[in-house]
């Protein structure tokens, strides 16, 4: 199976997690386009959803999913998400799709995290994947300082030539070189940089169910 014929199994898969006549939190990304496109082909049994960023709230408008204001919001059954790495335990790294801060709100208020994503992702130890780190731009050389004594080496994520700014305006540092042993230590740490915005680490939030897509079929974790 190709990537993308996984990441649309494990896309249908999630379906079954969407609770019927109530609003769910919707991720950003590849596989999570996926999930968008199944939740169009149901989208009558739904109330809406929250998205975690512009791209999702206008893919999810293109199927008539209504978008409803996080702010209008108390709460929600479930968030459902891909990573760029999971690990055994359910932590994961995310936001190569620049979408980390929203992410990680969204499903601050979701009392289940559903992570959609390829076999691939399952990793022992996190950190192959670089590590985004959303930061106020001021602050960008002053963060980069301070995330080299962690170990790694941070880049300035680009986009034709110019700093990637994300919907918040800010910029993301990738921090490659990193051997995660410690997900919710390093993420506290990193999120008390002055400056920094969120870190990709979801860790002291991770999720709560993981459907990874194989060439056997879908597997299911639960954390």
């Amino acid at each position: 199976m190709t990537q993308d014929e996984l990441k649309q199994a494990v896309a249908r898969a999630a379906i079954e997690y969407v609770p019927s006549g109530e609003i769910i939190g919707v991720g950003t990304g590849s596989t999570a386009n996926f999930f968008i496109d199944e939740l169009g082909k149901i989208k009558d049994r739904i109330k809406g959803a929250v998205a975690s960023s512009e791209a999702t709230a206008a893919r999810l408008k293109s199927h008539g999913i209504p978008v409803f204001d996080l702010n209008d919001v108390d709460s929600m059954s479930v968030y459902i998400d891909g990573a760029d790495e999971i690990d055994p335990k359910g932590a994961m790294i995310k936001g190569g799709g620049a979408a980390l801060t929203r992410e990680k709100i969204v499903a601050s208020v979701a009392n289940k995290f559903v992570c959609i994503a390829d076999g691939s992702k399952l990793v022992d130890v996190l950190g192959a994947f670089p590590l985004p780190v959303e930061v106020i731009p001021m602050a960008q050389a002053a963060v980069a300082r301070k995330l080299k004594t962690f170990g790694g080496e941070p880049r300035l994520r680009m986009k034709d030539g110019q700093p990637l700014l994300t919907d918040n305006g800010c910029m993301i540092l990738d921090v490659v070189g990193l051997k995660i042993t410690d997900p919710a230590g390093l993420e506290a740490q990193i999120n008390n940089i002055p400056g920094v915005v969120t870190v990709g680490l979801f860790a002291q939030r991770g999720a709560d169910v993981g459907l990874l897509g194989t060439a056997e079929g879908v597997k299911k974790l639960t954390f």
